[in-house]
């Protein structure tokens, strides 16, 4: 064997079915079109978001003479009435634009312009909405079957197998390194040291080790999930920006703990996707529907994270700081013990009653300041 070719399987390049889903990936953020393959199907697949006039056109005459298809998650699928329980494709007429096709991709009110009957969406179809996902996109993709495409264009379009999405997606998030650190003063005096790891998707994830927490006790954890808006600006509308302060408050005053610091804006969807699902909070949906009428699990949040990077720590007997009995659950499966359970009570408010209300009562939150607040109406 060559040299070359030595290092061509090595780690410095990896395994041909890798390079293949991260330059997908890559071609998906750039709204650029991929072909996906699966047994006996050949399909070519671009992200519904971010699309214009004239890139649905350039699309189109690429995949004539097929019908494009438009595919929404079973959640999408079930907010525009349609019974679903998977993946659902769509046929589009020829004359659909952008706006009609953004319409069944993610507004609360469409009026259903597909042509034909709604067929459950193929393993391509649902490999690629996977990766659409990966990229914090819209879960949605215009799909058509080119089994003959142009050996030219074929050069050009990178293609995946569909029974490797998910190994991808599980490896991507899960192989993460330690990238950089260093110790920062807190505005209150106490010293903390950022721990930056980054996965292999680019996304840089930050265990902050608050003062000096001992770690042959159980350690004092905050999970908190990135809220630009509530974190850094003060949103009323959610009580994240009081939970982090909370949590750092308390970690100062038992000496030490740690807060991971997760890129998981909007319960794993995006910033992009957040501000989307506050405009539907705003037309009258609670922020478990509007996450489901996007196209997207009322949580998407994935815990495995977080539970290598508190091994990576050498933490694995905790005490977590939270409301949420998910977040308890998923670290728990991933093999972290929790010790105990700290509420965080933050203030309840006109701004913020609704949201904790359906943090409450539709995903189990124990938020007693709720209760209290309600009895006192009462």
């Amino acid at each position: 064997m060559s040299a070359a070719h030595s290092c061509a399987n090595s780690s410095l390049l990896g395994n041909k079915e890798y390079i293949s889903l991260s330059r997908a990936l890559s071609e998906l953020r750039a709204r650029r079109p991929i072909r996906i393959s699966a047994s006996g199907e050949s399909l070519l697949a671009l992200p519904v978001d971010g699309l214009d006039e004239q890139g649905l056109s350039d699309f189109a005459v690429l995949c004539s003479p097929n019908v494009l298809k438009i595919v929404v998650t079973r959640q999408r699928a079930r907010s525009i009435g349609i019974t679903a329980s998977t993946a659902m494709a769509l046929p589009l007429s020829g004359m659909v634009g952008m706006s009609t096709i953004f319409d069944l991709a993610a507004n609360a009110v469409n009026e259903g312009h597909f042509a034909g009957a709604a067929e459950t969406a193929s393993c391509a179809a649902t490999a690629a909405i996977r990766l659409v996902k990966l990229s914090r996109s819209l879960p949605a993709v215009l799909a058509a079957e080119v089994p003959n495409l142009d050996n030219d264009l074929m050069h050009l379009i990178v293609t995946v197998e569909a029974d490797a999405v998910n190994r991808f997606a599980a490896d991507a998030t899960n192989a993460f390194a330690l990238a950089s650190e260093a110790t920062i003063p807190l505005a209150s005096g106490t010293a903390a040291r950022f721990v930056v790891f980054r996965d292999a998707l680019g996304v840089d994830q930050v265990a902050i080790i608050v003062g000096k927490p001992d770690f042959t006790q159980p350690v004092p954890v905050r999970l908190h999930s990135a809220c630009l808006t509530g974190d850094v600006f003060g949103s009323r509308r959610c009580d994240c920006g009081d939970q982090l302060r909370l949590a750092l408050a308390r970690l100062e005053s038992l000496g030490g703990g740690v807060i991971l610091y997760m890129a998981q804006e909007g319960r794993g969807i995006g910033l992009a996707n957040k501000m989307r699902a506050y405009r539907l909070q705003d037309g009258g949906l609670d922020t478990h529907d509007a996450n489901t009428t996007l196209g997207f699990e009322d949580d998407e949040r994935d815990y495995g994270v977080a539970a290598l990077m508190l091994r990576t720590l050498n933490c694995t007997r905790i005490v977590l700081l939270t409301n949420n009995p998910a977040k308890l659950d998923g670290l728990t499966k991933a093999g972290i013990e929790i010790a105990a359970r700290v509420a965080l009570e933050a203030p309840v408010t006109p701004h913020n009653r609704r949201y904790l209300t359906t943090k409450a009562v539709r995903s189990g939150h124990k938020i007693i300041n709720l209760k209290a607040s309600v009895n006192e109406k009462s």
